[in-house]
């Protein structure tokens, strides 16, 4: 029952109690009613069933959206953001490690990995962690979204600039056996000068945590520079991250790196 009303954003769970508590919404609903009154497809059949047990288990409309209320704080407590920065040490002042971050997220995913940057060093060692996961898991979905670039004055044709760093990427940074699903960026190959890049750095895994930060996936990202990025655990979140890259692939503006 719980799960449904957390897969809901923050500001529909918020409509939905208020629409209870002002008696806009009486229980029991229908799917029909629930999704006029949050005006959003959004809200599915489990949303619809963890207000009718409410209702089953007596709890009137002004009650459930106290408890909602309720639940939402919680929400909040649980899922408080955690500050992850790379830098010099200093005493006193505590957070998680990028690097460390990293590793742990990409280490431990068990169903899919989402993952952005607009820079990498040393593909074997950046990917590492990532590659024996999906060794480990064969099942483990995962998503790379990287940034090709042209140096100023190359007038190589674009396709041949993507060609050959899906020959280096797959022979030379990437170690693993199985391999991820790559995209990029076409216009930051447009040879009149880009007009725009992949410069989001970000990890979703397993539509649970999200992980936003400065740092790219260079050791001097992860072990040297001031970098701040937040590491929150929130599904809605994560699905609305997921989401936006997903259709940016879906709708062509996100293209697929060539295998080898």
């Amino acid at each position: 029952m719980i799960d449904a009303l957390l897969d809901l954003s923050a500001h529909l769970r918020e409509r939905l109690a208020s629409a209870l508590e002002s008696g806009l919404l009486a229980l029991p609903c229908s799917a029909a009613a629930l999704r006029s009154v949050l005006g959003t497809a959004e809200a599915g059949d489990g949303v619809v069933g963890a207000l009718v047990e409410l209702e089953r288990q007596g709890v009137p409309g002004p009650a459930a959206a106290a408890w909602i209320r309720s639940l939402e704080h919680a929400i909040a407590r649980v899922r408080r953001p955690e500050l992850v920065w790379t830098g010099p040490e200093v005493p006193g002042l505590h957070a998680r490690d990028t690097r460390r971050v990293y590793e742990e997220l990409l280490g431990s995913a068990e169903r899919s990995v989402c993952a952005s940057t607009y820079a990498f060093f040393d593909g074997p060692r950046a990917f590492e962690v990532l590659a024996r996961r999906m060794d480990e898991k064969p099942d483990l979905r995962v998503t790379l979204l990287l940034n090709i670039q042209r140096k100023r004055g190359d007038s190589t044709a674009s396709e041949h600039l993507v060609r050959r760093f899906a020959d280096r990427f797959w022979t030379s940074d990437w170690p693993g056996a199985r391999r991820p699903g790559v995209f990029y960026d076409p216009r930051a190959l447009d040879p009149d000068g880009p007009a725009g890049v992949l410069h989001a750095k970000a990890v979703v895994t397993d539509h649970e945590t999200v992980f936003l930060t400065s740092a790219n996936l260079t050791e001097a990202a992860l072990d040297r520079n001031i970098e701040l990025g937040l590491l929150v655990r929130d599904r809605a979140l994560a699905a609305s991250v997921s989401r936006h890259f997903q259709v940016l692939i879906d709708r062509g503006l996100l293209c697929p790196l060539p295998a080898s």
